[in-house]
């Protein structure tokens, strides 16, 4: 679909302001008709059309993808970090810190694809890694022992 994509943009380029008007007014009627069709479906098949890799962006383009971003970020991140905002073209995550550095750097890369996969309108994913909390030292080995020290 990339590849696709590409190839119309080249094309647009080439053709002038004109093409580009003309594919504004195909996707505007495309856009109505797919409208139509995702207001005939009942909730679970629109989910499940939602959930197909070729029509969920075209429900993206004409915002008519039946999850609003705070799902579908939800969605993609499972348990792998906690969601703590979605502003207009942000989100904010909280992961725990799991591993050394490097895996945990390139988890935190991973997760930030996957968000801007599931919601392109996000530009921006702040990861907050959550600080490892202490270890607390039970108050009992901190006590001084008395007694007779043996060698």
């Amino acid at each position: 679909m990339d590849d696709r994509i590409a190839r119309i943009e080249v094309m647009l380029d080439e053709a002038g302001p004109d093409a580009v008007e003309l594919v504004k007014e195909l996707l505007d009627l495309y856009g109505e008709g797919l409208a139509r069709v995702m207001a005939i479906l009942e909730d679970e098949q629109a989910a499940r059309l939602a959930a197909d890799e070729s029509v969920a962006p075209l429900l993206l383009l004409h915002d008519l993808h039946p999850l609003d971003v705070r799902a579908r970020v939800e969605a993609v991140i499972g348990g792998a970090a906690e969601v703590l905002a979605v502003e207009d073209d942000l989100v904010r995550l909280r992961v725990r810190p799991a591993g050394c550095r490097s895996s945990s750097a390139a988890a935190t890369s991973a997760l930030r694809e996957a968000v801007r996969a599931a919601a392109p309108e996000i530009e921006h994913v702040d990861i907050e890694v959550e600080r490892e909390k202490a270890p607390l030292i039970p108050i009992e080995s901190l006590a001084v022992r008395s007694g007779p020290r043996t060698p």
